[in-house]
């Protein structure tokens, strides 16, 4: 019973991150690619395209790393969906080194969900027949150069590995439970040193970066045959950051971020079944899903979020950082709306973050799956040169 429970459970659990990544009628495999991976972007309402300025820039925005030297290494780890008090849990890896010699950065990241152990019986049978784990993991490698002081660019190739269940039989159709597909990222920073507004004649150069991803563009994932395939969720993010406050010891930065699923519908055949997509479908999603929709309803797919993050100190000393932000999207594309906490301290070269999301604050977000979810990450970071600490990067 207990087994039969578990299995009942993975499939409502992935039946709502399925959910979270609705879009032009349809739903996305491997949802878990869209997870805001690390604690200092979940605390300020998951935003980060706009500022991407360490290491977790490879999720938010690889372009952002452009501007960054030195190398750094952060771990964040997360039990995830904690209403449900199973042993789900996800992990994200980053590396990043600048290399003079490529005049740009490399990066890897290794991200990891994990829900749990089942045991595995006949199809007509409750005879056990063995055990598996099941699980979904990304490798990813980028690399970001600054094609001019002001602009960078980032991209990233990623393998993709899902693995939901042992060998499995459909309709006579039998697949191995696992799937394996490739996707990459496409990102671009504007970080003006010099950005004067007309007619109020202020200069919010180095203060001010707007950036702009499209990631997990790739071809569709599928565990039985293509006929059956999903998309993978290609996103696209528009993100802004502007430092509001910038002296000695106190800074103040606000972000805003806006971000958008690009995936087509999905095809029926006369019966209303799902026909296999195109190999190339997943190029024409990104350009059919702007506008599959009425305005007003096409409108409604934009997810929104913001953050704030005030740091006090001085970089390669003892800095402490509060944030806060709010994530919106609308209740006909999935409803989750959550507020975000969290702080942070960095001492020298090693720094600690974490971050608290509670959708308790709205009504009825009590029972949410995402609510009191919780995010730790620990880095390191080390030979940066001084002028990284011009402008928004600030390195907390």
């Amino acid at each position: 019973m207990k087994v039969i429970s578990r299995l009942m459970l993975l499939g409502i659990i992935l039946t709502a991150m399925s959910r979270m990544t609705f879009a032009q009628g349809g739903q996305t495999g491997v949802p878990f690619l869209l997870l805001a991976p690390d604690s200092r972007g979940g605390a300020i309402g998951e935003s980060g395209g706009g500022l991407a300025d360490n290491s977790s820039a490879i999720f938010w925005n690889p372009a952002g790393i452009a501007f960054l030297t030195g190398s750094e290494v952060s771990i964040t780890h997360s039990n995830w969906l904690p209403q449900f008090h199973l042993d789900i849990f996800y992990d994200y890896v980053t590396y990043r080194q600048y290399i003079k010699d490529l005049d740009g950065s490399i990066t890897a990241s290794l991200t990891y969900m994990n829900f749990g152990e089942f045991i595995q019986t006949g199809e007509n049978s409750p005879d056990e027949l063995g055990k598996f784990n099941s699980f979904d993991a990304a490798l990813t490698l980028g690399y970001a150069t600054k094609v001019h002081p002001d602009w960078g660019l980032g991209f990233n190739f990623r393998v993709i590995h899902s693995k939901l269940a042992g060998d499995i039989t459909v309709a006579n159709q039998k697949g191995s439970g696992s799937a394996t597909t490739v996707s990459f990222d496409i990102g671009a920073m504007w970080r003006p040193e010099k950005f004067v507004i007309p007619f109020i004649d202020e200069d919010l150069g180095t203060r001010f970066s707007l950036g702009m991803n499209l990631s997990n563009i790739g071809p569709d994932i599928y565990y039985i045959n293509k006929a059956q395939a999903d998309p993978i969720p290609t996103n696209f993010r528009l993100g802004l950051a502007y430092k509001i406050v910038d002296d000695e010891f106190n800074s103040l930065i606000y972000t805003l971020d806006f971000t958008k699923l690009l995936v087509s519908k999905q095809k029926l055949d006369e019966s209303g079944q799902p026909v296999g997509r195109g190999n190339l479908d997943f190029l024409k999603g990104i350009v059919t899903s702007w506008g599959d929709r009425p305005l007003s309803e096409e409108m409604r797919t934009i997810i929104s979020s913001m953050g704030l993050e005030y740091v006090y100190g001085q970089p390669g000393d003892y800095q402490f950082a509060i944030r806060g932000g709010m994530f919106y999207e609308d209740p006909t594309m999935g409803g989750r709306k959550f507020v975000s906490l969290g702080a942070g301290i960095r001492y020298d070269m090693y720094g600690f973050d974490f971050s608290y999301l509670t959708t308790s604050v709205f009504k009825g977000g009590e029972t949410h799956p995402l609510n009191d979810t919780l995010r730790f990450t620990l880095l390191i970071g080390w030979g940066a040169a001084p002028a990284q600490n011009k402008g928004l990067p600030r390195g907390i």
